[in-house]
């Protein structure tokens, strides 16, 4: 599997990379399976989901992806009666977001591993610690900082009519 585009997460007045996917802890919980269509390998979901923590909780705000249909997804697509933002009630985990310059690059999900990572403890939406994890320091002053895919394969997308199925 080819490492993957990350979540966002709105964190401290910080635009950040989220190597976490909560979604699909609700996805589980709610038993279904919704059909994104991925177009290239580091979008296996076929979905990015963008998110905040305010007050402590963990909110979705923003998703977009292509269904398996041609349309857009939204958050309207999973949350019909939640438009604007959605508590994430159902997520208890650790939130992954790596943060410095890359000391290893891996080629597989989220398995890079970068200077630090913040990790925020959630249960059940709400904030209960947050870590900073050191894990080394790069001795290439010329590496950049933050969370990047190395590459992909882009597969075109196929327009399906009611006559092709």
């Amino acid at each position: 599997m080819t490492a993957q585009f990350p979540e966002t997460l709105h964190y401290d007045g910080r635009k950040l990379s989220m190597c976490t996917e909560p979604l699909n802890d609700y996805f589980a919980f709610a038993n279904i399976t919704p059909n994104f269509a991925s177009n290239c390998t580091a979008l296996w979901r076929g979905y990015v989901g963008e998110w905040e923590i305010n007050d402590g909780r963990l909110y979705l705000i923003r998703l977009s992806g292509t269904l398996e249909d041609g349309t857009e997804a939204s958050l309207g697509s999973i949350f019909p009666e939640f438009l604007e933002r959605v508590f994430a009630h159902w997520y208890s985990g650790i939130i992954r977001v790596p943060q410095g310059k890359i000391l290893e690059y891996v080629h597989m999900g989220y398995g890079s591993t970068y200077e630090d990572d913040l990790l925020i403890e959630i249960e059940k939406g709400v904030v209960t610690t947050t870590t900073v994890q050191h894990n080394g320091k790069s001795e290439d002053s010329d590496e950049e900082e933050g969370y990047y895919v190395g590459g992909m394969t882009v597969f075109p997308r196929t327009n399906k009519t009611k006559g092709d199925q």
